[in-house]
Formats: structure tokens, sequence, C-alpha cells
């Protein structure tokens, strides 16, 4: 049985229809009929949804009579409460007809009715209950480049309804091929009113009946559900916005997902809603799951719901960490309005106002709404260039470019922050744009820009996981591909992280790097694309001294790399390598000859005492699955502790554990620098800060041949993979930038020390 979330199934009152209004068949055997009674009867009520008291009497009493009346006695029990019957001819053909049963829904509730078949072919086939009033109203897409288009907006009202026919213990799932039996039919509503919907039946492809007859018109009364009133507090007592996972004691998620509408998106189980506002829920007891980002507990609350109005429930959130307060920002710099997993249809994509309660709700300090190919010319409406209006001084939310969908996208997208124009001079289209990445990046940044690459590992998958391996990957996708060109030529504030396996992002940065090049890495989520779950995911924390939130400032942060990255669960803050913060004078230490430096920061995790199944199941998991950066991956065997690592050129040289229990620990490390070289912190893969770059003798960082050489062999391998799709007009420019790039390469890998 499908998920959803509340069942409150009450049986209506039989109207004045007789029974007879369903045939009643004589020619079946009284013994498995009444067995399979029995089962309804059990489903029924495991339902929530037992049959009333005087119709179980006249049950007990047909199946206790003797004068072999039983079958007829047990169909006039019935086929009251039956809103459909069903006739399976000799031929299979499906036949449907209208029960005597009220046809009354609730709301966002679901009603339960019993359907009649007449089973002339003793099929023992599932029974399948069809609507074109119950096909869900978007289509779920994990493809970016081909977004699904679901359905117009004239369709959106017809979609009102849900429809399960019932099937698990102590039902059977098929028919039992029995001349008579009763089969238990679901039924939601998303509105209130009276709705008309079409449902029909079949036992298999082929057999529905002919000229329409295996479908039957309804008419609802749908009753109107309960408003109930959140009250919703934060840590601090103050109103804010929350996420919500509502379920009834059947596991149903409410609203049902399938008939949501924005601000609530299909593909959360969750809605947000700040204080005050409100959630239609029929009558009836519900568990609550409530939180508002990684630095919340996720706490549980049973609530009950009366048929009376004015109803209100407090919801008091709980932290474990607040970032904020200790001036470091969270941010998501990729999610999307439209596309993936969003509908394109009816508005391609969702308005401002919606993404911006998906921020609220999962405490996401900055969010930046990215416009990308397939719903470019609908969403990019909405920038402007600066912060949107419904931004707080706490919370903003920024309409930017991910230049995916466009002609540079084989060689890999590109995250474009700040802009102040979003379109490329001299077009007008997308097609009109550079077919490879060194133009835009650089055209981003001459506006002022802040500009890296998006899902990183896309297309460095390796074989090898360890960090770095010296396995030259294939440069066959659209993460930071071009990446290893582009870097030489100065034109990469950063590398985009979490969102892909850890370590197909980090080797190629961790390779650059120990060339001396000095590109950030930046935390994203690409919200419905890669991660639907909820925006944040994947995190960048930035620090503003001054602890005023500023979105210039931020970015910059991003840029100067005074910041970490992580999935939200673990937190590396105020790193420094001696007395230099990381992000602060270049994230720069110098040093007269080799000797120890002092690696400290303040460091915290939460982990559940005892991992859940599902954190388990994460633990089990090979890195390149799915959440690629958790903190369940780095759980110390059952412990609640996990490592902190100190890293320098890519290497692990010196490891602390912590206890995961949400507290600040000060840690410090005393690590020897014996040339020049870029120290990092890890809590792997969780978390991870941006280096502090260690420069001895004044000179440059030249850590590693084989990562020169390395870098050297992936020029090659990036445009061998890529070429063919630069224009050839642009060709001879690219094929110019790729070589300056060997020959920093070549000169890096002549300057560097033996590993």
């Amino acid at each position: 049985m499908r998920r959803a979330t509340l069942l409150v199934l009450l049986f209506t009152a039989v109207s004045s229809a007789r029974a007879e209004d369903l045939p009643v068949y004589l020619d079946v055997e009284f013994q498995p009929l009444s067995a399979e009674v029995n089962r309804v009867v059990e489903a029924l009520t495991a339902l929530g949804n037992p049959l009333p008291d005087s119709t179980r009497a006249e049950l007990d009493a047909a199946i206790k009579s003797t004068d072999g009346s039983g079958v007829k006695k047990i169909q006039a029990a019935l086929d009251p409460h039956c809103l459909i019957g069903v006739q399976v001819n000799p031929e299979s053909r499906v036949k449907a007809t209208r029960g005597p049963a009220p046809a009354k829904l609730m709301q966002h509730g679901w009603r339960v009715f019993l359907v009649k078949v007449r089973n002339e072919a003793g099929v023992t086939a599932q029974l399948k209950a069809t609507s074109p009033n119950a096909l869900p109203l978007y289509k779920q897409s994990t493809n970016k480049a081909e977004p699904k288009v679901s359905i117009p907006a004239y369709e959106v009202p017809q979609r009102w309804a849900d429809i399960e026919m019932s099937t698990e213990p102590p039902l059977t799932r098929g028919l039992s091929g029995l001349n008579v039996e009763y089969r238990v039919i679901q039924i939601y509503s998303r509105d209130a009113g009276r709705r008309e919907a079409k449902i029909g039946f079949d036992v298999g492809q082929g057999t529905q009946d002919l000229g329409f007859r295996g479908e039957t018109d309804i008419l609802f009364q749908c009753e109107a559900a309960v408003p109930v009133t959140l009250d919703v507090r934060d840590d601090d007592g103050k109103p804010t916005t929350a996420s919500f996972l509502i379920r009834d004691s059947k596991d149903r998620v409410y609203p049902s997902q399938t008939r949501r509408l924005a601000p609530d998106f299909f593909f959360h189980p969750q809605i947000y809603r700040k204080s005050g506002e409100t959630v239609l829920l029929p009558a009836g007891d519900y568990t609550v799951e409530y939180t508002r980002g990684p630095e919340y507990l996720t706490l549980t609350k049973k609530i009950t719901v009366s048929a009376s109005p004015g109803q209100t429930q407090t919801f008091q959130l709980k932290r474990w960490a607040n970032l904020a307060k200790m001036n470091w920002f969270s941010g998501d710099h990729h999610v999307h309005a439209a596309g993936c997993a969003h509908y394109e249809s009816p508005t391609e994509g969702v308005r401002p106002e919606d993404m911006m309660r998906h921020i609220l709700g999962e405490d996401l300090d900055v969010g930046c709404v990215l416009s990308w190919g397939p719903c470019w010319y609908a969403q990019k409406q909405f920038f402007e260039g600066k912060n949107h209006a419904l931004s707080t001084p706490n919370y903003l939310m920024r309409y930017d470019v991910e230049v995916s969908g466009f002609p540079s996208s084989h060689a890999g997208h590109l995250c474009l922050l700040r802009l102040k124009e979003d379109d490329y001079p001299g077009t007008m289209r997308i097609e009109e744009w550079p077919s490879w990445d060194l133009p835009v990046l650089k055209w981003g940044k001459s506006q002022g820009g802040v500009v890296g690459f998006s899902h990183s590992g896309w297309g460095l998958q390796t074989q090898n996981l360890s960090l770095p391996n010296m396995e030259i990957p294939p440069y066959d996708g659209i993460g930071a591909n071009e990446y290893i060109v582009d870097v030489t030529h100065d034109a990469v504030d950063f590398i985009s992280a979490v969102d892909t396996p850890a370590p197909y992002e980090l080797n190629i940065w961790y390779h650059t790097l120990n060339c001396g090049y000095r590109c950030r890495i930046s935390g994203e989520t690409d919200f419905p694309c890669i991660y639907g779950e909820r925006v944040g995911l994947g995190r960048v924390y930035v620090k503003l001294a001054d602890g005023k939130l500023d979105f210039d400032r931020w970015t910059e942060g991003i840029k100067a790399g005074r910041s970490y990255v992580g999935d939200g669960r673990s937190h590396l803050v105020d790193f420094k390598v001696d007395d230099v913060s990381v992000g602060e004078n270049g994230s720069e230490l110098k040093l007269a000859k080799p000797g120890m430096v002092k690696v400290s920061a303040n460091v915290s995790a939460y982990l559940d005492e005892k991992a859940s199944d599902l954190g388990k199941s994460i633990r089990r998991r090979p890195i390149t699955v799915k959440p690629y950066w958790d903190i369940e991956r780095t759980r110390i065997d059952n412990s609640r502790r996990v490592p902190v690592q100190v890293i320098v050129n890519g290497r692990m040289v010196a490891k602390k554990e912590i206890e995961a229990d949400g507290s600040f620990q000060q840690l410090t490390f005393d690590v020897p620098i014996e040339k020049s070289s870029w120290v990092a912190l890890r809590i792997y893969p969780s978390s991870h800060t941006n280096p502090v770059f260690v420069v001895v003798d004044d000179k440059p960082i030249r850590a590693s041949k084989a990562s020169a050489q390395w870098c050297l062999d992936g020029v090659d391998m990036c445009w061998e993979k890529k070429y063919r799709r630069i224009n050839t007009s642009e060709r001879q420019a690219a094929k110019e930038a790729f070589d300056s790039a060997k020959a920093a390469y070549r000169k890096i890998l002549d300057e560097s020390t033996d590993d």
C-alpha cells in the first residue's frame, strides 16, 4: 500500500438505497465467501475503519445461520457499503456500476469503501482501479538535461483525487477466483466541495470492457478539512518557519504528496509553515516530526485533531548548534526554482515566495536560486542583480545563473554568483553563448561576480577512491572538467562539493592545490536535481567577523576561502595555523624555515547516541552512493565518536576523535612543515575547511611531482574529450588556452619535489 499520511476513514451512514441496488448472487459457496469476508472485516479494522456495530451483528448472524441463507445475508450486510460493483464476465471483460454507498469524502483525508466483485471468469489477477482524476500532477525526473513536462494548467483542477486498492494482509494481492467477493478501495480528496471522478477497473491488459462500461462516473461530496493553526517557536521562543512531516497511524503523509501545489512540493514528504499559518487535516490522531535544518534536532509530537474549528498546536524547536551566533553564516549557492524534480507546467517552476519559504524552513542564511537552461526564459524574470525583496536582515535570497543547458555545458556546469548582468554580451538566446567555459568565467569575474564549477565530481570519477590518487579520470561529464585548464588562468574562484562523491570532487582540488593554485572549495545541494530532499543539504559556512549578514561580503568570503563546507552536521569553526585564520590575509602563513606549526579549531558534530536503521544503511553504502557527504559515514564503529583529521598536501598527518554530542571542543595539533604546503581540517566525508597556505622561505607550493604530472595528463584528456563540441570559430582560442595550461603544469613539474 502506498504511503501517504492520515487515514480518517469513518464509514458514512448507509443511505436509503436498498442493498438490491447491486445484484445478489446465490451461486457462491458459503464457506470460502465467509472466510474472505472475515479478512475484509479484519482489513477494515486495521485501516482504522471498522464496520458499524449493526453491520458486524448482521454478518455474525449470517455466518452463524444454518438455514442456507448465509450467502444472501452476507451480501445484504455488505452491499450498502459498496461504492462500486464490478463484474468480470466469462471473457474476463470488466464492467463497473455505481453502488449504493453514499459518495462522501473528506478534504485531505482518506475514506474507505467496499467494491463488490462478480467474478464469472474466476480470474486471480489483481483488480486495479484507475482514474484520470487520480493521475499524478507532476512526473519526477532525475535527468537534469531533460526535465519532464507533466500537465498543462487547465488540467490541475481535474487531478484532485488519489485512489488505492488495498492489497496488504490480511487481504490478498489478487482476486481469489470466487464467484463473489469484496475488495477495499480508498479514496483521497485534495479539495472541498463537489467533485466528480471517473473510476475504471481492469484485471490486466486488454480486460477493460468495450464501450466504456468498465468505468463509472461518481459525483462526490467532499467535506472541508479542519484548519489547524501552527504556533512555531524557535529555540529562543520567537516565531519562525519550520519543516513538518505529518503522518497518520497508517503512516500516510499529509497533505498527499501527489496532490500538492506550490509552496508544498510533491517530491517532499515534509511541508514548511511559518508560525500562525495553518494546515488542513481531517479529524484524527497524527505523529508530527518537526525540525529546521541540520543545526536543529528532529523532534516528534503526537497531536489529536478534533472536528471543531479553531485549533492550535504549538511546536517548540530545539537547536544543537547556532553558527550564525558565532558569526558563521550558512548558504547553499546552487538551488533551482524550476526543472528536474520541479514541474515545468503550468508555471515553469515556482515563484520566489515558494523558494524563500524553503530557505527559511531549513534555516539557510543565504540561498542562491539559479536560473538555467530549461527554465531560463521563464525564471530569468526574477534576476535583478541584487538581493530579492523577500530577503530579510537574517535571511538572504538572490537569483543568479547556472550555466547548464548552454553550449559550454559539456565542459562543466558553472555557478555564477553576484552578477550584475545575466545575459552574455551580444547574445539573445542560450544557443549564442560560448561553447567552452573560460570566456564565460572571465565575463562573470569582469562584472564582479564570484564564479566556480558546479557538481564537480561528474566526469572525474576514478576506480581508486584514495586521496589524492594518480588515476586519470575520463573527463566525460558536466562537473569540474575544464577546471583543470581554467584554474591556471586565474578564472575560477571555487570548486563545489557535497553534491557528488567526495573522492571525485576532492581529488582534482587536492592535485591543483599541490601545484600551488589557490582555488577555494564551496558547498552546494543542486536542489532539486541531484538532491531533492531539501535545500541546504550541502552547505558552505562563511565567517563575517562583525556578525552582519551581507551578500557581497558573504560571496567574497567564498572567494577568499573564509569558509568550510559540509552537511551541516559537523562544524570546523575558526580554523587557524599558528595565528593565521583561514580566509584572512590570503590564508597565508610565512615561515623562514621548516618547523612545527600549531593547528587549531573549535570543532563540533552531532550524531544520535545509537545509529538508526537509516544511519546503519548509510554507513554500509559505498561512498559513491548517495548521500555522498553524511555525518553517519564518519561514525567510528558503533560509538558516538568521529575523527577530526589534519591534512597536509592532501595527506592525513594527524587525527583526534571527538564525541559527536553537539558540544564544541577546542582542538590543537602540532604539525611539522618541511616545505611550502597547504593545511586543512576535515571530518571525512562530512565537513572540510579551506586551506591555510604555509609558505616556507618564500618558495611557492610545489608539493608533488606526481600531482603536477597528473594535472598535465588531465589537460590532454580533457581536450580529447571536449574539443569536438567546441564551435569551430572558438576552437583555436580554446586550443591556445589548453596549451597555456600545459605549459604552466610543465613548469610546475620542473619546480616540484618528489613526493
